[in-house]
């Protein structure tokens, strides 16, 4: 039951990163700007976090699932987020990339963004419910450290094909830098016009 439950939080939360995010998006800006070593720097302090925000998350879930409004305030907050995102990125499209980075700066940034990680808070709430209620998993507070522990390690797996994709796609069709930084502020602001879509539709349609 234990190794079910690691392996659980694993899949779960590696399916959870394969969908284009601020995170995955901007790890792929890391790795072509700064390279593989600091991408995996981003990648393992971020995936220290994330154990930590899931073990939160899944011991609240219930409750935070039964929080009227909370969809609609992760909405207006991604909006923000991926509209931040895609200006800063847009405004630097034309700076040429530094040849020279802290060590610790792209730990930092893991850091910095598995707290700002609002897209997890659905995701979870969905999830963490749907394993519990028809126990696929434990509830008690061993089997959780387990489950987030499979999850930490599932969003390391995902991210970290993120990142040697991104190094493929940059080695095998030569694009410029400002090629990549331009489309990835396209799809932060395609991201926050879905969750401004979204809301739009629930308050005029629903």
């Amino acid at each position: 039951m234990i190794f079910l439950t690691f392996f659980i939080g694993l899949i779960a939360n590696f399916i959870g990163y394969i969908p284009p995010g601020n995170i995955n998006l901007t790890l792929v800006q890391i790795t072509i700007n700064r390279g593989m070593r600091h991408a995996l720097q981003f990648i393992t302090a971020f995936s220290v976090i994330e154990f930590f925000f899931t073990f939160v998350i899944m011991h609240f879930a219930k409750w935070i699932s039964e929080q009227a409004n909370l969809d609609t305030v992760i909405d207006w907050v991604m909006v923000v987020l991926f509209g931040t995102l895609g200006i800063v990125t847009w405004v630097g499209r034309n700076n040429p990339p530094k040849t020279k980075y802290s060590d610790t700066a792209s730990i930092k940034y893991g850091i910095m963004l598995g707290f700002l990680n609002p897209m997890q808070i659905p995701f979870w709430m969905v999830t963490g419910t749907y394993v519990i209620s028809h126990e696929w998993i434990l509830d008690g507070n061993f089997a959780l450290v387990i489950f987030s522990v499979g999850s930490a390690l599932g969003s390391f797996l995902c991210l970290y094909l993120y990142a040697r994709f991104a190094q493929y796609i940059q080695s095998k069709f030569a694009l410029s830098t400002r090629v990549i930084t331009i489309s990835i502020a396209w799809l932060f602001f395609a991201l926050a016009a879905y969750h401004i879509c979204k809301q739009l539709y629930i308050i005029i349609i629903k």
